[in-house]
């Protein structure tokens, strides 16, 4: 049945947020599972011992918010462009879990920020490690991106004993030709010093995902088959 303005608005405004949600899904389930089954990081998985690793854990949260961002983008996808009001409640559901998860997320992050900042730093050291010893161009291409945006060279940043200096950016200035910084003081001092950035981006992220679910909702107002 047709729709009237403010409905196929909000349909046009669900079907850009699942696309833009599918793309960013299909690319952490696809790190996480190329981090996961590559022959350069099978090794930690298969090592009881290594279990408790932040790579692990890491890797292991990528794979399943990727899972379910997809399986979110599927039912609202499938609601959206059929227009099936059960699809769509079920949609509207799971983004307000999202949105409330996100909340408690950033809010944990922030009290914990300290434990945050370490595990990302191991995470960091575990990928550096992985790199040196198998020279895996992919795990070369995380490091490039990881260095290039905070502006980092390895675990020492002094460029005549730095092994994985080809991953790392251009240095500004004369003394960064001699030493950088290193990244894992970098990567946890910027979890604790920008905490509270970090709680904001996930609260605003709930906050969109809550104003997604509204949308939704309002779009479920249109005459839809309650199949």
């Amino acid at each position: 049945m047709a729709l009237d303005g403010c409905g196929a608005c909000c349909k046009y405004i669900l079907v850009i947020f699942n696309l833009i949600f599918a793309v960013v899904g299909f690319a952490f389930l696809g790190l996480g599972l190329w981090l996961r089954f590559s022959n350069s990081t099978r090794v930690i998985f298969e090592i009881e011992a290594l279990n408790a690793n932040a790579f692990v854990l890491g890797v292991t949260v990528l794979i399943v918010l990727g899972s379910v961002m997809l399986i979110v983008v599927m039912f609202g996808d499938y609601g959206a462009c059929s227009e099936k009001r059960c699809a769509l409640q079920v949609f509207t559901v799971l983004v307000a879990i999202l949105a409330l998860a996100l909340g408690v997320v950033g809010f944990l992050a922030y009290s914990s920020r300290d434990t945050v900042g370490q595990k990302a730093a191991e995470f960091y050291n575990t990928m550096y490690g992985l790199y040196v010893n198998s020279g895996d161009a992919g795990i070369g291409v995380t490091l490039i991106f990881i260095h290039n945006l905070l502006h980092c060279c390895g675990l020492t940043g002094v460029s005549v004993i730095e092994i994985a200096q080809k991953t790392c950016p251009k240095p500004d200035g004369f003394f960064e030709h001699i030493k950088m910084p290193s990244c894992p003081g970098l990567i946890s001092g910027a979890f604790e010093s920008n905490a509270p950035v970090v709680m904001g981006i996930f609260l605003g992220t709930g906050a969109l995902l809550g104003v997604v679910a509204l949308l939704d909702q309002n779009h479920q107002r249109g005459p839809f088959s309650s199949h």
